[in-house]
C-alpha cells in the first residue's frame, strides 16, 4: 500500500501566498497574543499598569536630571510632556524590536514540533507590544489635559501614520536579528546594549535642534522622524515635517524588506538549529 507524504518547504523569497497563509493562521496569530499578554501579567500585582509605570517613571527621572538639572530646551513646552511624547513612541518600537529579535528563540519548543507561518511569531510580539502603547497613551492624554494642549484633527490623523513607520522599523530591524539570533545567541546579550546606546542617538530626551550641524545625521534613524512629527503633530513644537517624514518611512520601507529577505533565507533552517 503507497502512502503519500507531503512535504512543507517555506520559500526563500517573500510570496503573495505567504500573506494568504498568515490570514489562514490568524486565530493563531490572536492566540499567541493573547498568551504573551496573559503571561507578562499573570501574578502581578498591578497588572497591565506596568505599561505606564516604565515609560512614566523615565519620564520622571529625565525630567528631574536633564529637564531640571541639565536645562535641556524641549521646544518651548514643558519638558515632561515634551519627553514623554518621545518615550511613547520610543518604547514601542524599542520592546517590540526586542521582543521580534527574541520570538523565536523564545518559542523553541512550538517551532520544533508543529508547522505554521515563522512570521506569525514576531508580528505577535510587536502586536502585544502595541496593546501596551494605547495602555501607556493614557498618561499621554492626561498630560496633555493638565498642560493645555489640544491636538488639531491632522495631528490626530498623523498618529496611524506614524505607528505603522513605527511597526515596520521595529519587524523590519527585529526580523533580520531574530534570523541571526536563531545561530548565535550573542544577539539576546548585545541588543539591550545597542537600544540603550540608540536611545541617545534618538531625539528622544533632547530635540533634534540641539544637536547643529549634526542634526542632518539623526535623520538617518528612521525614529527621529517619527518621533519629532509625533511631537508636532500633537504639541504643535514645529510644522509638520514631510520631507523628514518621507526620509523615514523609505528608510523603513528598506529596513522592512532587508529584515523579511534575510528571515525567509533563513527560514528552513530554524527548526535544525534554533
Amino acid at each position: 500500500m503507497s502512502t503519500q507524504v507531503t512535504v512543507i518547504r517555506p520559500k526563500k523569497i517573500f510570496h503573495l501566498s505567504d500573506l494568504k497563509e498568515l490570514w489562514i493562521y490568524k486565530e493563531l496569530l490572536y492566540f499567541l497574543t493573547w498568551r504573551d499578554l496573559k503571561v507578562r501579567y499573570k501574578q502581578t500585582f498591578i497588572g497591565a499598569a506596568w505599561a505606564v509605570f516604565q515609560p512614566f517613571m523615565s519620564m520622571v527621572v529625565f525630567s528631574v536630571f536633564f529637564g531640571g538639572l541639565a536645562k535641556i530646551p524641549s521646544d518651548n513646552v514643558p519638558y515632561p510632556i515634551f519627553v514623554y511624547t518621545g518615550l511613547l513612541f520610543w518604547q514601542f518600537f524599542s520592546a517590540a524590536l526586542s521582543g521580534t529579535a527574541n520570538s523565536l528563540v523564545g518559542n523553541q519548543a512550538l517551532i520544533t514540533k508543529v508547522y505554521f507561518p515563522r512570521l506569525i511569531l514576531p508580528i505577535s510580539s510587536v502586536i502585544t507590544q502595541l496593546v501596551d502603547f494605547f495602555i501607556a497613551a493614557i498618561i499621554m492624554v492626561g498630560l496633555m489635559i493638565y498642560y493645555g494642549f489640544m491636538p488639531s484633527f491632522t495631528g490626530l490623523l498623523m498618529i496611524p501614520l506614524l505607528l505603522v513607520i513605527t511597526f515596520m522599523a521595529s519587524v523590519g530591524g527585529g526580523l533580520f536579528l531574530a534570523a541571526i539570533n536563531v545561530k548565535y545567541r550573542d544577539v539576546r546579550y548585545v541588543l539591550p546594549y545597542f537600544v540603550q546606546i540608540l536611545l541617545f542617538v534618538t531625539p528622544v530626551i533632547y530635540p533634534a535642534s540641539i544637536a547643529g550641524k549634526y542634526s542632518k545625521l539623526l535623520a538617518i534613524n528612521p525614529m527621529t522622524g517619527v518621533i519629532q512629527n509625533a511631537r508636532a503633530a500633537l504639541l504643535g513644537t514645529a510644522p509638520i515635517n514631510w520631507f523628514l517624514l518621507a526620509i523615514s518611512f523609505m528608510g523603513c520601507v528598506i529596513l522592512l524588506v532587508a529584515g523579511v529577505y534575510m528571515f525567509k533565507k533563513v527560514e528552513r533552517y530554524f527548526a535544525d538549529i534554533v
